[in-house]
């Protein structure tokens, strides 16, 4: 006999359950977790967007103004060659800028994170090793980067992949679903 408790779940197809052996995941939790694996197998570089980028000669206002007008909470820094230099997040303008009345002219290379001491994941990287990232560094975003062939450390960031846009595809994932 099924417990009253758990009838509305075996109802919804969530689980399943047989005399003598018990309650087990039903059809609906299977179709669903395949349809989360099927998102986060996904290569960054079919869901990423494009980099937000600024040189770190600009300054700390010049990062300010671009962090409302694109909508992102964090900034690629690039060198002079259009290399990886860096990141500046909201949080790091925060901090020179809190009563510090020349803030807005000191140049983004002081106060950003530097690469390589920043995380950053490749464009065939999957969104499962992005959200792996993200939460090992406690970070909002990482840049999408294809590093030199010759071995040195410069990278080319060629994208972004955001707590915000793994988010849509939990969305997108869930009404496909409906």
């Amino acid at each position: 006999m099924i417990r009253s408790d758990l009838g509305l779940l075996v109802m919804l197809g969530y689980l399943e359950a047989k005399p003598k052996v018990g309650y087990y995941p039903g059809k609906t939790v299977r179709k669903e977790a395949a349809a989360m694996q099927q998102w986060i197998r996904r290569p960054v570089k079919e869901v990423m967007g494009r980099p937000v980028a600024l040189r770190e000669t600009a300054t700390v206002g010049d990062a300010v103004a671009a962090l409302f007008l694109e909508n992102v909470g964090s900034l690629i820094v690039t060198d002079e060659s259009g290399a990886l230099a860096g990141i500046v997040s909201r949080k790091d303008l925060l901090k020179v800028t809190i009563g510090n009345s020349q803030a807005h002219t000191v140049p983004l290379g002081m106060v950003m994170t530097r690469y390589p001491n920043l995380a950053t994941v490749g464009p065939e990287d999957t969104v499962l090793d992005a959200m792996r990232k993200m939460v090992a560094h406690d970070v909002d975003g990482l840049p999408v980067v294809v590093k030199d062939e010759d071995g040195r450390q410069r990278a080319e960031a060629v994208g972004r992949i955001t707590k915000t846009t793994i988010l849509k595809l939990l969305y997108e994932a869930a009404s496909d679903d409906e």
